[in-house]
Protein backbone atom coordinates (compact mmCIF):
# COMPACT_ATOMS: atom_id res chain seq x y z
CA UNK A 1 0.00 0.00 0.00
CA UNK A 2 2.58 2.41 -1.17
CA UNK A 3 2.14 6.53 -1.45
CA UNK A 4 3.96 8.74 -3.36
CA UNK A 5 3.56 12.65 -2.72
CA UNK A 6 4.31 15.01 -5.55
CA UNK A 7 4.70 18.88 -5.12
CA UNK A 8 5.57 21.98 -6.59
CA UNK A 9 4.78 24.26 -2.97
CA UNK A 10 8.22 25.52 -2.32
CA UNK A 11 9.85 28.68 -3.86
CA UNK A 12 13.58 27.32 -3.26
CA UNK A 13 12.71 22.95 -4.13
CA UNK A 14 10.06 23.54 -6.88
CA UNK A 15 9.85 19.73 -7.77
CA UNK A 16 10.01 17.89 -4.22
CA UNK A 17 8.59 13.73 -4.00
CA UNK A 18 7.92 11.63 -1.29
CA UNK A 19 7.65 7.95 -1.23
CA UNK A 20 6.81 5.32 1.60
CA UNK A 21 7.65 1.65 0.00
CA UNK A 22 5.15 -1.03 1.68
CA UNK A 23 6.75 -4.49 1.76
CA UNK A 24 6.82 -7.56 3.11
CA UNK A 25 10.00 -6.80 5.53
CA UNK A 26 11.76 -9.90 4.54
CA UNK A 27 11.61 -9.61 0.62
CA UNK A 28 14.93 -9.05 -0.63
CA UNK A 29 15.98 -5.63 -1.89
CA UNK A 30 19.13 -3.30 -2.87
CA UNK A 31 19.48 -0.08 -0.88
CA UNK A 32 19.47 2.93 -3.33
CA UNK A 33 22.80 3.08 -5.85
CA UNK A 34 24.03 4.03 -9.09
CA UNK A 35 22.69 1.13 -11.26
CA UNK A 36 25.27 -1.87 -13.45
CA UNK A 37 26.44 -1.32 -16.70
CA UNK A 38 24.39 -0.70 -19.05
CA UNK A 39 22.17 1.35 -17.01
CA UNK A 40 24.88 3.31 -14.99
CA UNK A 41 21.98 6.31 -15.77
CA UNK A 42 19.89 4.92 -13.01
CA UNK A 43 19.98 5.89 -9.03
CA UNK A 44 17.44 3.49 -6.95
CA UNK A 45 16.66 0.71 -5.12
CA UNK A 46 15.26 -2.61 -6.85
CA UNK A 47 14.04 -5.84 -6.21
CA UNK A 48 15.66 -8.96 -5.69
CA UNK A 49 13.04 -11.10 -5.52
CA UNK A 50 11.96 -11.74 -8.46
CA UNK A 51 15.17 -12.13 -11.74
CA UNK A 52 13.45 -8.67 -13.72
CA UNK A 53 14.97 -6.40 -10.57
CA UNK A 54 12.54 -4.23 -11.23
CA UNK A 55 12.02 -0.77 -9.09
CA UNK A 56 9.26 1.29 -7.78
CA UNK A 57 11.03 4.48 -7.51
CA UNK A 58 14.27 5.50 -9.87
CA UNK A 59 15.97 8.48 -11.10
CA UNK A 60 18.04 9.35 -13.78
CA UNK A 61 21.23 11.62 -14.48
CA UNK A 62 19.14 13.18 -16.87
CA UNK A 63 16.47 14.25 -14.74
CA UNK A 64 14.39 10.97 -15.81
CA UNK A 65 11.63 10.36 -12.95
CA UNK A 66 9.11 7.38 -12.51
CA UNK A 67 7.58 5.64 -9.31
CA UNK A 68 5.00 3.31 -9.62
CA UNK A 69 2.13 2.32 -6.71
CA UNK A 70 0.13 -1.03 -7.24
CA UNK A 71 -3.44 -1.25 -7.38
CA UNK A 72 -5.23 -3.02 -4.65
CA UNK A 73 -6.29 -6.10 -6.27
CA UNK A 74 -9.60 -7.59 -4.40
CA UNK A 75 -8.19 -11.06 -5.64
CA UNK A 76 -4.98 -11.76 -3.88
CA UNK A 77 -4.28 -14.26 -6.49
CA UNK A 78 -2.90 -11.97 -9.11
CA UNK A 79 -1.08 -9.31 -7.09
CA UNK A 80 1.95 -10.76 -8.02
CA UNK A 81 1.49 -11.86 -12.21
CA UNK A 82 3.74 -13.31 -14.57
CA UNK A 83 5.53 -10.70 -15.22
CA UNK A 84 7.17 -7.85 -13.05
CA UNK A 85 5.46 -4.41 -12.35
CA UNK A 86 8.85 -3.25 -11.64
CA UNK A 87 9.79 -3.80 -15.43
CA UNK A 88 7.38 -0.76 -16.03
CA UNK A 89 9.16 1.88 -14.32
CA UNK A 90 12.76 -0.26 -15.27
CA UNK A 91 11.56 0.55 -19.55
CA UNK A 92 11.32 4.52 -18.27
CA UNK A 93 14.48 4.95 -16.61
CA UNK A 94 16.66 2.88 -19.00
CA UNK A 95 15.62 4.29 -22.11
CA UNK A 96 18.34 5.11 -24.10
CA UNK A 97 19.38 8.91 -22.59
CA UNK A 98 20.52 10.20 -26.10
CA UNK A 99 17.07 9.20 -27.26
CA UNK A 100 14.82 11.91 -25.78
CA UNK A 101 12.04 9.97 -25.72
CA UNK A 102 8.87 11.72 -24.62
CA UNK A 103 6.72 10.94 -22.02
CA UNK A 104 3.95 10.79 -24.74
CA UNK A 105 5.78 8.35 -27.37
CA UNK A 106 7.01 6.04 -23.92
CA UNK A 107 3.04 5.57 -23.18
CA UNK A 108 2.90 4.56 -26.96
CA UNK A 109 5.14 2.14 -26.43
CA UNK A 110 4.60 0.51 -23.08
CA UNK A 111 0.74 0.68 -24.26
CA UNK A 112 1.30 -0.75 -28.13
CA UNK A 113 4.35 -2.42 -28.21
CA UNK A 114 5.55 -3.63 -24.84
CA UNK A 115 2.55 -4.57 -23.65
CA UNK A 116 0.88 -3.90 -19.79
CA UNK A 117 -0.79 -7.44 -20.31
CA UNK A 118 0.35 -10.28 -17.31
CA UNK A 119 1.01 -7.73 -14.51
CA UNK A 120 -0.72 -6.98 -11.31
CA UNK A 121 -2.79 -3.23 -11.59
CA UNK A 122 -0.31 -0.08 -10.97
CA UNK A 123 -0.06 3.24 -12.12
CA UNK A 124 3.07 4.87 -13.11
CA UNK A 125 3.95 8.61 -12.24
CA UNK A 126 6.88 9.70 -14.49
CA UNK A 127 8.54 11.69 -16.88
CA UNK A 128 11.23 14.54 -16.68
CA UNK A 129 11.85 16.83 -14.05
CA UNK A 130 12.77 19.79 -16.19
CA UNK A 131 8.90 19.43 -17.37
CA UNK A 132 8.22 20.50 -13.85
CA UNK A 133 10.25 23.33 -13.33
CA UNK A 134 11.16 24.68 -16.49
CA UNK A 135 8.69 23.58 -19.07
CA UNK A 136 5.33 23.24 -17.94
CA UNK A 137 4.51 20.03 -18.84
CA UNK A 138 4.45 18.58 -16.23
CA UNK A 139 4.58 14.66 -15.49
CA UNK A 140 2.40 12.20 -16.71
CA UNK A 141 0.45 9.09 -15.15
CA UNK A 142 -0.90 6.38 -16.96
CA UNK A 143 -2.19 2.87 -15.79
CA UNK A 144 -2.86 -0.24 -17.13
CA UNK A 145 -6.61 -0.40 -15.55
CA UNK A 146 -7.13 2.80 -17.85
CA UNK A 147 -4.91 2.35 -20.70
CA UNK A 148 -4.83 5.31 -22.75
CA UNK A 149 -1.50 6.19 -24.35
CA UNK A 150 -3.44 9.65 -25.97
CA UNK A 151 -5.16 10.37 -22.91
CA UNK A 152 -2.89 11.27 -20.50
CA UNK A 153 -3.14 12.45 -16.96
CA UNK A 154 -0.88 15.56 -16.15
CA UNK A 155 -0.03 16.84 -12.80
CA UNK A 156 2.49 19.09 -11.48
CA UNK A 157 2.46 21.90 -14.64
CA UNK A 158 1.81 24.75 -11.92
CA UNK A 159 3.29 26.33 -8.83
CA UNK A 160 1.65 25.46 -5.63
CA UNK A 161 0.45 21.96 -6.63
CA UNK A 162 0.32 18.93 -4.17
CA UNK A 163 -0.75 15.03 -5.12
CA UNK A 164 -0.84 12.17 -3.79
CA UNK A 165 -0.59 9.03 -5.70
CA UNK A 166 -1.54 5.64 -3.48
CA UNK A 167 -3.43 2.28 -4.50
CA UNK A 168 -6.28 3.36 -5.97
CA UNK A 169 -7.17 4.94 -9.47
CA UNK A 170 -5.79 8.67 -9.11
CA UNK A 171 -8.36 11.28 -8.08
CA UNK A 172 -9.69 8.36 -5.96
CA UNK A 173 -10.92 10.21 -3.04
CA UNK A 174 -12.29 7.92 -0.94
CA UNK A 175 -8.62 7.06 -0.05
CA UNK A 176 -7.94 9.00 3.67
CA UNK A 177 -4.31 8.57 3.25
CA UNK A 178 -4.31 10.27 -0.16
CA UNK A 179 -6.16 13.30 1.07
CA UNK A 180 -4.17 13.51 4.33
CA UNK A 181 -1.02 13.28 2.43
CA UNK A 182 -1.65 15.93 0.18
CA UNK A 183 -3.16 18.27 2.85
CA UNK A 184 -0.27 17.40 5.61
CA UNK A 185 2.35 18.02 2.97
CA UNK A 186 1.19 20.73 1.81
CA UNK A 187 0.79 22.47 5.37
CA UNK A 188 4.22 21.33 6.09
CA UNK A 189 6.16 23.06 3.12
CA UNK A 190 4.22 26.14 3.97
CA UNK A 191 4.91 26.14 7.67
CA UNK A 192 8.58 25.63 6.60
CA UNK A 193 8.55 28.25 4.42
CA UNK A 194 7.40 30.76 7.23
CA UNK A 195 10.19 29.05 9.64
CA UNK A 196 12.81 29.93 7.24
CA UNK A 197 13.70 26.18 7.98
CA UNK A 198 17.30 24.67 6.34
CA UNK A 199 16.98 22.07 4.07
CA UNK A 200 17.93 19.60 6.41
CA UNK A 201 15.47 20.77 8.70
CA UNK A 202 12.47 20.60 5.45
CA UNK A 203 13.50 17.24 4.98
CA UNK A 204 13.33 16.03 8.69
CA UNK A 205 9.91 17.90 8.57
CA UNK A 206 8.99 15.73 5.49
CA UNK A 207 10.17 12.72 7.05
CA UNK A 208 7.96 13.28 10.11
CA UNK A 209 4.75 13.62 8.08
CA UNK A 210 5.56 10.52 6.09
CA UNK A 211 5.99 8.39 9.39
CA UNK A 212 2.55 9.26 11.02
CA UNK A 213 0.38 6.19 11.11
CA UNK A 214 -2.76 6.36 11.90
CA UNK A 215 -3.48 2.75 10.85
CA UNK A 216 -6.72 0.98 13.03
CA UNK A 217 -5.31 -1.74 15.57
CA UNK A 218 -5.92 -5.16 14.28
CA UNK A 219 -9.01 -6.52 16.43
CA UNK A 220 -8.86 -10.36 17.66
CA UNK A 221 -9.62 -12.80 14.74
CA UNK A 222 -9.75 -10.22 12.19
CA UNK A 223 -9.35 -11.64 9.00
CA UNK A 224 -5.75 -10.55 7.18
CA UNK A 225 -7.92 -9.81 3.83
CA UNK A 226 -10.28 -7.68 5.60
CA UNK A 227 -7.57 -6.00 7.78
CA UNK A 228 -5.93 -4.83 4.46
CA UNK A 229 -8.65 -2.60 3.67
CA UNK A 230 -7.56 -0.48 6.98
CA UNK A 231 -4.92 0.19 4.84
CA UNK A 232 -5.91 2.92 2.94
CA UNK A 233 -6.05 5.34 6.42
CA UNK A 234 -1.99 5.68 7.54
CA UNK A 235 0.20 7.08 5.48
CA UNK A 236 2.91 4.74 7.27
CA UNK A 237 2.44 1.08 7.76
CA UNK A 238 3.42 0.28 11.17
CA UNK A 239 4.61 -3.58 11.10
CA UNK A 240 1.63 -5.98 11.24
CA UNK A 241 1.56 -10.13 10.55
CA UNK A 242 0.08 -12.18 8.64
CA UNK A 243 0.42 -16.30 9.65
CA UNK A 244 -0.41 -18.68 6.48
CA UNK A 245 -3.34 -19.99 8.39
CA UNK A 246 -6.04 -21.71 6.93
CA UNK A 247 -8.79 -19.89 8.63
CA UNK A 248 -7.16 -16.63 7.84
CA UNK A 249 -7.12 -15.37 11.28
CA UNK A 250 -4.19 -13.14 11.59
CA UNK A 251 -2.51 -12.87 15.34
CA UNK A 252 -0.29 -10.49 16.25
CA UNK A 253 3.40 -11.51 16.62
CA UNK A 254 6.37 -10.23 17.07
CA UNK A 255 8.83 -9.29 14.12
CA UNK A 256 12.20 -10.89 13.30
CA UNK A 257 13.60 -14.33 13.10
CA UNK A 258 10.45 -16.02 14.15
CA UNK A 259 8.55 -14.20 12.01
CA UNK A 260 11.25 -15.35 9.32
CA UNK A 261 11.19 -18.69 9.87
CA UNK A 262 7.47 -19.16 9.87
CA UNK A 263 6.70 -17.08 6.77
CA UNK A 264 6.12 -19.33 3.97
CA UNK A 265 7.77 -17.30 1.33
CA UNK A 266 9.09 -13.74 0.53
CA UNK A 267 5.68 -12.61 0.12
CA UNK A 268 4.28 -13.58 3.41
CA UNK A 269 5.10 -12.41 7.27
CA UNK A 270 5.45 -9.32 8.78
CA UNK A 271 4.23 -6.26 6.16
CA UNK A 272 4.95 -2.56 6.82
CA UNK A 273 6.61 0.60 5.79
CA UNK A 274 9.75 -0.56 4.79
CA UNK A 275 11.54 2.42 2.70
CA UNK A 276 11.25 5.95 2.57
CA UNK A 277 12.29 8.46 -0.03
CA UNK A 278 12.81 12.06 0.07
CA UNK A 279 13.70 14.17 -3.46
CA UNK A 280 14.45 17.71 -3.80
CA UNK A 281 15.42 19.28 -6.61
CA UNK A 282 15.79 22.94 -6.68
CA UNK A 283 16.07 25.75 -9.55
CA UNK A 284 19.72 25.20 -10.68
CA UNK A 285 18.74 21.51 -11.27
CA UNK A 286 20.76 20.34 -8.06
CA UNK A 287 18.94 16.83 -7.00
CA UNK A 288 18.90 15.65 -3.24
CA UNK A 289 17.50 12.07 -3.08
CA UNK A 290 17.69 9.83 0.12
CA UNK A 291 16.59 6.77 0.91
CA UNK A 292 15.65 5.55 4.87
CA UNK A 293 15.70 1.97 5.24
CA UNK A 294 13.54 1.03 8.15
CA UNK A 295 14.17 -2.55 8.20
CA UNK A 296 16.97 -4.53 7.17
CA UNK A 297 17.07 -8.14 5.48
CA UNK A 298 15.90 -9.90 8.31
CA UNK A 299 13.12 -7.80 9.00
CA UNK A 300 14.86 -6.17 12.15
CA UNK A 301 14.25 -2.63 12.61
CA UNK A 302 16.98 0.10 11.93
CA UNK A 303 17.58 2.50 14.28
CA UNK A 304 16.50 6.12 12.85
CA UNK A 305 19.13 7.73 10.18
CA UNK A 306 21.38 4.57 10.34
CA UNK A 307 19.99 3.23 7.05
CA UNK A 308 20.14 6.65 5.09
CA UNK A 309 21.87 6.49 1.82
CA UNK A 310 22.26 10.25 0.75
CA UNK A 311 22.84 10.98 -3.16
CA UNK A 312 23.25 14.70 -4.88
CA UNK A 313 23.90 15.42 -8.18
CA UNK A 314 23.10 17.89 -10.82
CA UNK A 315 20.91 16.76 -13.36
CA UNK A 316 22.90 16.92 -16.95
CA UNK A 317 22.08 19.52 -19.83
CA UNK A 318 20.37 21.55 -16.78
Amino acid sequence: MCIAIVTTEHPQYPFILLNNRDEYLHRPTQEATWWPEPDTQVLGGYDLHRPAHGTWLGVTRQGRIAVLTNYREEDESIVEGARSRGLIPNAWLKSDPSAHESSEQFAKRLVEEDGVKGVGGFSLLYGFVQDVIKTGKGLAIISNRTPDANGLIRVCRNCHETHALSNAAFGDQTWPKVLNGEKLVKAAIEESVKQNESRDQLVERLFTIMSIDTMPRQKENERWDMYLNQLRHTIFVPSIGKDDLEDGNMPAHEIGDVVKHRAASATAGCYGTEKQIIILVDKEGKMLFIERTLFNSDAQPVEKGKGDKVFEFNIEGW
